[in-house]
């Protein structure tokens, strides 16, 4: 089974910015209503998409406040359980990552790991990209970040 995630972020100076899980060193960072990673966050969809769970806005709303400047670990986590309920387990994930500035080229290894181990699968099933949009639209304004993921889940025999 395949899933599909997206998220987008608006950018603000002096706020942190979090990606797959790390801080990254940034003058600017995401305006949300929880920690603003936009890569758990589109992982996060493609893990629900892919096992026909919804969408991380149905089971962590923005409108509960127990959710407020949560840590984006915390919904990965509480994904798993319900793949781990299904017998489903993750076999990779691919993400890209739009933003202007930073470059993440130095980032992105860590976020690899990172990531591996939240969803506990070998590093070299995880694929992190980091592309900028040339100048064009809200992300080349450097007015927001985006990432999409793609990831493969099967059932457990």
């Amino acid at each position: 089974m395949v899933g599909f995630g997206y998220d987008s972020h608006i950018l603000a100076v002096g706020r942190p910015l979090f990606l797959g899980g790390i801080e990254i060193e940034s003058d600017f960072g995401t305006i949300a209503h929880s920690d603003g990673d936009v890569v758990l966050h589109a992982l996060c969809d493609a893990l629900l998409g892919a096992s026909g769970l919804g969408d991380i806005g149905e089971l962590f709303p923005d409108s509960d406040s127990k959710y407020k400047g949560a840590d984006s670990k915390l919904f990965v986590e509480q994904i798993l359980k319900l793949l781990e309920i299904r017998n489903l387990y993750i076999i990779n994930v691919d993400i890209t990552i739009l933003l202007e500035k930073p470059k993440l080229e130095n980032s992105k290894v860590k976020i690899r790991q990172s990531i591996s181990e939240q969803v506990k699968i070998p590093i070299e099933n995880v694929n992190i990209k980091a592309k900028t949009n040339e100048g064009m639209g809200f992300i080349g304004r450097q007015e927001g970040i985006a990432a999409y993921c793609i990831c493969e889940i099967q059932q457990k025999a």
